[in-house]
C-alpha cells in the first residue's frame, strides 16, 4: 500500500476505531521518516556544499591562509549536520532539550576518559588559530622535520626529507619548540672558511667576496659579511654570512662550498687540513 493509497483510504461500514487509528498512526510515522530523510539529505547536501565554499576561499585568495578556512569549512559542516540531527528528532517528538543535556552529561563524562586525545584537539585548535605553521613550510616539531602536508583537529601530518611520511601529535608540536624555516621570504646563509696561515688575508677575503658576488641569488642588501673568526693551531678561519631567497637556501648553501673550493683552488689559496707524518723504524 503506497502513501497515496493510505491517505485516500475509505472507512468501511465494518472498519473499527482500533483500525482507524492503526492507519493514521502508520501514515504519521512514515511521513516523518519521509521528512526526517528529506531532511538528513538536504543538510548532508548543504553541508558539503558549504565546507567545500568555505575551503576554496583560502584557495582562491593568496592572502589568507588555507589551513585555517580548511578548519573552518570542517567546523560549519558539523554544525550543519548537528542542526539537521536535531531536527529529525524534534520531527519525531522527542525533546531535545533533554537530547542536549544528555549529550553533554556524556561528553563530560568522555572527555574525562580521553584527556590526552583532547589536548590533542585543544592544541590543534590553537595551531590552527594562531598559525605558527601552515602547509607546505618547512618545519621541525616535537623532534622531527619536514614539510607540513596536513594540520587535523588531532595530528600534524609531516613529509619527511626522505619523504616519509610522519604523523606527530598536536599536543607534541604546540608544546614543544617550533622552528619554522618557511616562516620569513629570506634566509642568512652561513660557512666558515680556512685558509693556511702564509696566506695573504686581504687576498682571500676578496675573493670570498667576489664568488659571493658572482652568484646572482646573493642579496646586496644587506651586504655579505666576510670576517676573520678565529686562529687555528693550522689555520686562520672566516665566517662568511650572506642572504639569499628562502626558496634558493640549500641549493645556494651547498654551492658556495664547492665555487669557493674551486676559486681557492685556481687563485693558489692554500687550504689546510690534518697531516700526519709515520715515521718507520729500522
Amino acid at each position: 500500500m503506497t502513501l497515496e493509497d493510505i491517505l485516500n483510504y475509505e472507512i468501511a461500514a465494518d472498519t473499527t476505531v482500533g483500525d482507524i487509528f492503526t492507519v493514521e498512526f502508520m501514515a504519521s510515522i512514515l511521513g516523518n521518516v519521509v521528512a526526517a530523510l528529506a531532511i538528513l539529505l538536504a543538510a548532508f547536501i548543504l553541508a558539503s556544499w558549504v565546507n567545500r565554499r568555505i575551503a576554496s576561499l583560502g584557495e582562491r585568495h593568496a592572502h589568507l591562509d588555507v589551513t585555517l578556512f580548511a578548519f573552518l569549512g570542517t567546523m560549519a559542516r558539523y554544525v550543519i549536520l548537528i542542526f539537521a540531527a536535531l531536527f529529525v528528532l524534534n520531527t519525531f517528538g522527542v525533546q531535545t532539550t533533554s537530547v542536549v543535556a544528555a549529550l553533554g552529561a556524556a561528553g563530560l563524562a568522555i572527555g574525562l576518559a580521553l584527556q590526552g586525545a583532547l589536548s590533542n584537539v585543544a592544541a590543534g585548535i590553537m595551531i590552527i588559530m594562531f598559525r605558527p605553521i601552515k602547509i607546505g613550510d618547512f618545519v621541525e616539531v616535537g623532534g622531527e622535520s619536514g614539510t607540513v602536508k596536513n594540520i587535523s583537529l588531532n595530528m600534524t601530518e609531516l613529509a619527511s626529507i626522505g619523504n616519509v611520511q610522519v604523523f606527530v601529535p598536536n599536543s607534541d608540536v604546540w608544546g614543544s619548540e617550533i622552528k619554522n624555516y618557511s616562516g620569513y621570504s629570506t634566509r642568512r646563509a652561513q660557512w666558515e672558511f680556512g685558509v693556511g696561515y702564509g696566506v695573504n688575508l686581504a687576498d682571500a677575503e676578496a675573493i670570498i667576496r667576489e664568488v659571493l658576488k658572482a652568484d646572482l641569488r646573493t642579496h646586496a642588501e644587506p651586504a655579505p659579511w666576510v670576517q676573520v673568526n678565529n686562529l687555528n693551531a693550522s689555520s686562520v678561519d672566516f665566517l662568511v654570512r650572506a642572504w639569499v631567497n628562502q626558496g634558493d637556501y640549500w641549493d645556494y648553501q651547498a654551492d658556495i662550498k664547492r665555487k669557493m673550493k674551486e676559486a681557492f683552488d685556481e687563485n693558489g689559496i692554500d687550504i689546510p687540513f690534518p697531516t700526519r707524518t709515520i715515521v718507520q723504524e729500522g
